[in-house]
């Protein structure tokens, strides 16, 4: 049987919740965002739509929604992968369609943003590593900060392929990354620990693998406890979390209507891999996977300048129509544009990595090795 066969057979069929799943995390990251954060340059700052505040408020939970859902796929995209397969599956996926988002926003803000908002050629190219604060230049979209905690789990998963410890030792894995972000934030609370090992995310990065070692079969004890464990530090994060929130926008968050908010994502996360077909179009329902993405990245900034540049009468409406307009781009993007530039890169970057000796492909990796 082929590799290509064999991750057929072997790998369980896509779980169409998830992307609606998506759809609800991201709406909720926007109802946050136009709600109850607001556009804040400096001492600008105007909430779209101060009235919905109440809950939007806590709509920043759908990011932690995210990474939840980001532990289950990732550890289904390592099925029947090698380290190079991998990493270049997850860095296709991610890299063009954020280069091109990034990109748009840097050129809606140079052109509308001022005097409210400014960007230059230095903040663009410092944007294309994606951790723009490390090269002294924001971010061209404050929501870029999750997407350098995705990558840095993508590269924690990659090197444990590289070591043959993915998935073959992923308790092991999951137990020992808990402890350690517990550890850290009970005690030192370390920045450096949240950069390098993600210390304030792995309870829900390590609730989403637990969630694909049930998908995937397994029924013992043990993958159960770790599943309890991992789903309390999750909480914990989003609980600890307040601490930052709360002394800078000086709102007074609940921590327990954020702790059932929590627990009732995983709940539902959890359920949505017990779903094998939704009673929807196939099509529709892989087009709101698809839009989730290239919607997160555009909604926030573009949003904002568009929004104070139109300056409505009608804040709701014109916020409406804003996050709508951005929503029938992102469908554009994803389905014009994204899938071509993703195989370019795939494709490059397999045809390199081959020449270098890393192929990306388990089965030809092993004839080279005779």
């Amino acid at each position: 049987m082929t590799y290509a066969a064999r991750r057929k057979t072997d790998t369980p069929p896509r779980v169409q919740a998830l992307d609606l799943l998506r759809l609800v995390a991201v709406l909720g990251v926007i109802v946050y965002h136009y709600g109850f954060r607001g556009p804040t340059t400096g001492d600008f700052t105007h909430v779209a739509i101060p009235e919905i505040g109440t809950f939007a408020m806590y709509g920043f939970l759908g990011v932690p929604a995210f990474f939840v859902i980001s532990g289950f796929v990732i550890a289904y995209s390592a099925e029947g992968r090698n380290a190079t397969g991998f990493a270049i599956a997850r860095f296709s996926r991610i890299y063009p369609t954020f280069v091109l988002c990034m990109t748009l926003t840097f050129l809606t803000v140079l052109m509308f943003g001022p005097p409210n908002f400014t960007t230059s050629p230095g903040q663009w190219l410092a944007n294309l590593a994606i951790a723009a604060p490390a090269l002294h230049h924001p971010y061209m979209d404050s929501a870029y900060w999750s997407l350098v905690i995705e990558i840095t789990f993508y590269g924690w998963v990659t090197l444990f392929i590289a070591t043959g410890l993915f998935p073959r030792r992923i308790d092991a894995i999951v137990l020992g990354w808990l402890c350690l972000s517990m550890v850290n934030e009970l005690t030192i609370d370390a920045r450096f620990m949240e950069n390098i090992f993600l210390a304030d995310d792995a309870g829900y990065f390590a609730t989403g693998l637990m969630i694909y070692e049930i998908y995937r079969g397994r029924r013992d004890l043990i993958v159960y406890c770790i599943l309890g464990l991992s789903t309390g530090v999750a909480i914990f994060h989003a609980v600890h979390s307040l601490a930052w929130l709360r002394s800078h926008s000086g709102t007074a968050f609940d921590s327990w209507i954020v702790a059932a908010i929590c627990l009732t994502s995983i709940v539902v996360i959890f359920l949505a891999t017990r779903i094998r077909r939704l009673p929807l179009p196939p099509a529709l329902v892989t087009a709101i996977g698809g839009v989730t993405y290239p919607l997160y990245l555009l909604h926030q900034q573009i949003g904002y300048t568009l929004f104070v540049r139109m300056a409505p009468a009608n804040a709701k409406l014109g916020a409406t129509a804003i996050v709508l307009c951005i929503g029938f781009a992102s469908w554009i993007l994803w389905r014009f544009v994204e899938k071509p530039l993703q195989n370019a890169v795939r494709h490059h970057l397999t045809g390199w990595a081959a020449r270098l000796g890393w192929p990306s492909n388990p089965e030809l990796a092993v004839h080279s090795k005779h």
